[in-house]
């Protein structure tokens, strides 16, 4: 019954070719729109952070701006691609659907888990297409990753998407109506880029602010995605013998190095916060279906 309400839902969004290609196309669409707009940003960022005197190649910089974009992008996606997927649990609301599933014979948990699960799946396929552009196009700027690294995003890209399904559930368990959608779409996809670093690196922001974001799970998952596009650059800035404080200063300007009250987060840690809040999330959205199992009793 579970896998046969998870084909349903992937399948209904799949055949909602306005949903699907909006879904599809956005992590495109905002890969040109990076590359246009935001790639000659980080690019003057980098040079300025260099010292007079110390010669860097274009390669490099292209390098360092295409693993920027690369991470922004995916940063974003994860999420904002996760809600977009998430959609068909208060889709099934506004139509009706709902009550129909409730007098079949699926159990009500297992309703709840076939929307988790399913736009889990739908968001994986997206974002790992996303992935697969996006290598193309370091690839074009003259940026050929490690596999290794490559195998870390795809980690990344893991424990953020069940991270943007575990947010998104809670939030769409109290949509009912297609005005509620649209205005949380809208607030996700504008607002969840700054908030986590990936239009802009925290580190530009204030002091007050950058405490504050800090404590946000989504932060720790755009500096994983960012360590690992940004490793090959950092090995080659190593290689030219650039002095160690130089290329710790922009790995903190980049957001690849996060101090939180001085004291910097480790990689190893952030995959624990994120995997707790991962937890944290799911067990939250678990306990809500249960309320409303026992309220509708």
């Amino acid at each position: 019954m579970l896998y046969t309400m998870i084909l349903r839902n992937t399948k209904l969004f799949f055949k909602d070719k306005g949903m699907f290609f909006t879904a599809l196309i956005t992590p495109l669409v905002l890969l040109v729109l990076y590359v246009t707009f935001l790639g000659s940003v980080y690019a003057n960022s980098f040079r300025s952070s260099i010292p007079e005197g110390i010669a860097v190649s274009d390669t490099i910089v292209n390098s360092m701006v295409a693993g920027e974009l690369l991470s922004s992008l995916l940063a974003v996606c994860c999420i904002t691609v996760a809600f977009c997927a998430n959609m068909r649990m208060v889709q099934d609301k506004i139509t009706g659907a709902q009550k129909d599933i409730a007098i079949s014979p699926a159990k009500s948990h297992l309703i709840s888990i076939s929307y988790f699960i399913s736009s889990a799946l739908v968001t994986w396929i997206i974002c790992f297409i996303a992935l697969l552009a996006g290598l193309i196009y370091v690839h074009a700027v003259g940026y050929d990753m490690a596999l290794s690294d490559v195998a870390w995003m795809i980690l990344d890209i893991v424990m953020l998407v069940l991270f943007g399904t575990s947010l998104s559930s809670i939030c769409n368990s109290f949509l009912s109506t297609q005005g509620q959608v649209s205005a949380v779409g809208t607030i996700v996809s504008a607002g969840y880029g700054f908030v986590c670093g990936a239009y802009m690196p925290i580190s530009s922001f204030g002091d007050t602010l950058q405490k504050v974001l800090l404590f946000l799970p989504g932060t720790y998952g755009t500096s994983l995605i960012r360590n690992h596009t940004l490793h090959g650059v950092f090995e080659k800035l190593e290689a030219q013998q650039l002095p160690a404080e130089l290329i710790t200063g922009i790995r903190e300007a980049v957001d690849c190095r996060l101090l939180f009250f001085e004291r910097e987060v480790p990689l190893s840690m952030m995959y624990v916060i994120l995997g707790t809040a991962v937890a944290v999330l799911t067990a939250g959205y678990v306990l809500i279906h249960i309320l409303q199992e026992k309220k509708d009793r």
